[in-house]
């Protein structure tokens, strides 16, 4: 492992790096790798740039590797029929239809080049694709993520991993590329761009894990615990309009492990019980399609046994075939093989004892949800220049593996059309010196300043979201009392920001994440205390307004105020593009 960088003695040691490209990465995951591909094909003579935290062969959500492709058209359906079911599963939306459907003419080619790049997809006996559910498909994923970093490596991609983002490089109210530090060689980075791709993922960390049961667990979480919502901090800082971001993504995942939960209850047809042995989505969903139902409903059934007093919940495995059996823990090596191991742990058998499920902390990831930047159909932001993909990129739910590599390369065709013609101006060096000055200072304070660790404060912006901003303790419920409370706290915290010190570098690139997850989750409250209605149970849960409002039948958005600083809420009209009854697929 490299060595990290002793501490500079003053600011005036800490070396600038500049970088200047035409299409700058910002992350190097899933969308970046397929953005940076689709340069090479598009022109070749683009210079593009990836800024990674990380590093790039297992980086982002995808690192551990993945069980399933989520979202894959199959002979018969048409792009439409997915944009359909995207729609019913988030309740009849509303969603950013003419977002949905580009995505899903782009989504198979998409996976298609993973199974081209050696991506194994698992077919049947005939060589047919093998479904899992209406849309899914199996493979064996452990080794994803590096087949797409070597891809874009490849592609001619110039690469500077951990370089952690802290803020985008303006001219004006143009984005010109972003600045940040390196994690281990402590130098400052100056990355100049004609135009720039916001690949990092969504958020996790806001909000409590209920697996977090001491200090060092803080992070066992089922998203990548190093998605911490960069992209989204960045862009809000610059006044760019979030859509949705009170659509937040929570997941029934397996109990005390925090592990996925589809691989049994869709892959292998394991029914969801409750503690009095009751099929839950057959008993009290039925209405709204049983097993089928939209995910959130699916996410949230759980929790409300819980309340009712019949918990704890499970997937019922017992009685499955033990070839089935063991085919499922084949699955799971390929994705989660850890959770081989704490079933190990336990001594238990799935085919003797059921599963224990429960739902997850809260997350803010676009890929799943429609959480982020409100883009137009190039998928650039509003804020010019500045492109979003994955799960950076709103209005469009259920993407998944698939539809963000999709959305990858649909960026940086826009990237690549925004571009024609413009020359990069100087970047301001009062700009660039503050933010120098910004990001090293909790570095400088030195050993006799009586700071605060970025741990203690990301411990209580947890906590505080949890209690007040509907979190797993609070079975995901919240009211405008609590709202109002979460945002006097976050806003206490942020007035202590000034007294954030680390020790060395990675306690530094701490300081930036919990300093992002604050203005993440900021704007996450204004948003959920907008919404006086409870649309998606679970993921947008309202006590004091328990029903859907149809006045309600919009999208949320919301930018700060530059002169102000103010946190400013506003709607947009939703927009049928795609015809049929909303609520059905």
């Amino acid at each position: 492992m490299p060595r990290m960088a002793p501490n500079p003695p003053s600011l005036d040691a800490v070396e600038t790096v500049c970088v200047d490209c035409d299409v700058l990465i910002i992350g190097g995951g899933n969308a970046g790798c397929f953005s940076a591909v689709e340069a090479a094909k598009l022109d070749p003579t683009l210079k593009v740039v990836i800024m990674e935290k990380a590093h790039i062969m297992r980086s982002g959500a995808c690192s551990a590797g993945m069980d399933a492709i989520n979202t894959y058209i199959p002979e018969g359906k048409t792009p439409e029929d997915l944009v359909r079911w995207c729609r019913s599963q988030v309740g009849g939306g509303p969603i950013r239809e003419d977002l949905a459907l580009s995505n899903a003419r782009e989504l198979n080619e998409s996976v298609d080049d993973l199974e081209r790049w050696g991506l194994p997809i698992l077919r049947d006996e005939n060589g047919n694709i093998r479904y899992r559910g209406a849309w899914d498909i199996s493979i064996h994923g452990e080794q994803l993520k590096p087949i797409m970093a070597e891809k874009a490596i490849e592609a001619g991609a110039e690469v500077y991993n951990r370089v952690a983002c802290t803020q985008l490089l303006m001219d004006g109210n143009r984005c010109i590329g972003a600045l940040g530090f390196g994690v281990r060689d402590g130098k400052f980075y100056v990355f100049r761009a004609k135009a720039t791709i916001n690949a990092t993922g969504g958020a996790a960390g806001l909000y409590k894990s209920y697996t977090a049961d001491a200090t060092d667990a803080h992070h066992q979480i089922w998203m990548c615990p190093y998605c911490v919502g960069t992209g989204y901090a960045v862009g809000i800082r610059q006044g760019a309009e979030m859509t949705s971001m009170e659509q937040r993504w929570v997941a029934t995942r397996t109990k005390d492990f925090c592990g996925p939960v589809d691989t049994i209850s869709v892959g292998y047809k394991a029914p969801i019980i409750n503690a009095k042995g009751e099929r839950i989505m057959q008993s009290r969903y039925a209405h709204l399609g049983a097993d089928k139902a939209p995910r959130y409903i699916r996410a949230n059934a759980p929790m409300e046994e819980w309340l009712a007093g019949r918990g704890p919940t499970y997937c019922d495995t017992r009685g499955m075939a033990p070839e089935l059996a063991q085919q499922m823990m084949t699955d799971y090596l390929n994705e989660r093989p850890s959770f081989v191991l704490f079933l190990a742990s336990r001594g238990q058998d799935p085919v003797k004892e059921p599963i224990e499920i429960y739902g997850s902390d809260p997350y803010i990831v676009g890929g799943h949800t429609q959480s982020g930047f409100w883009v137009d159909m190039e998928r650039m932001t509003t804020i010019p220049g500045l492109f979003a993909a994955g799960e950076t990129a709103g209005g469009n739910p259920n993407k998944f593996v698939g539809g963000c590599a999709a959305e990858g390369k649909l960026a940086l065709r826009g990237a690549a059309a925004y571009i024609a013609g413009l020359e990069l101006p100087e970047p301001d060096a009062a700009q660039v010196d503050a933010e120098k000055a910004r990001v090293f200072a909790p570095l400088l304070r030195g050993e006799a300043f009586d700071g605060l660790r970025a741990l203690e404060m990301e411990e209580r912006l947890q906590r505080l979201m949890d209690e007040y901003a509907g979190g797993t303790s609070q079975f995901y419920r919240t009211n405008e009392e609590r709202l109002d409370y979460a945002l006097k706290h976050l806003a206490m915290l942020r007035s202590q920001v000034q007294y954030l010190k680390a020790g060395d570098l990675h306690d530094l690139m701490a300081v930036h994440e919990v300093i992002d997850r604050i203005d993440v989750a900021e704007v996450l409250c204004h948003h959920l205390r907008f919404r006086k209605e409870t649309r998606w149970q679970g993921w947008q849960t309202r006590s004091d307004y328990p029903e859907v409002d149809p006045a309600y039948d919009c999208h949320v958005e919301s930018r700060k105020n530059l002169a102000t600083g103010e946190i400013e809420t506003f709607t947009r009209p939703y927009e049928q593009i795609v015809a049929g009854d909303r609520y059905k697929p």
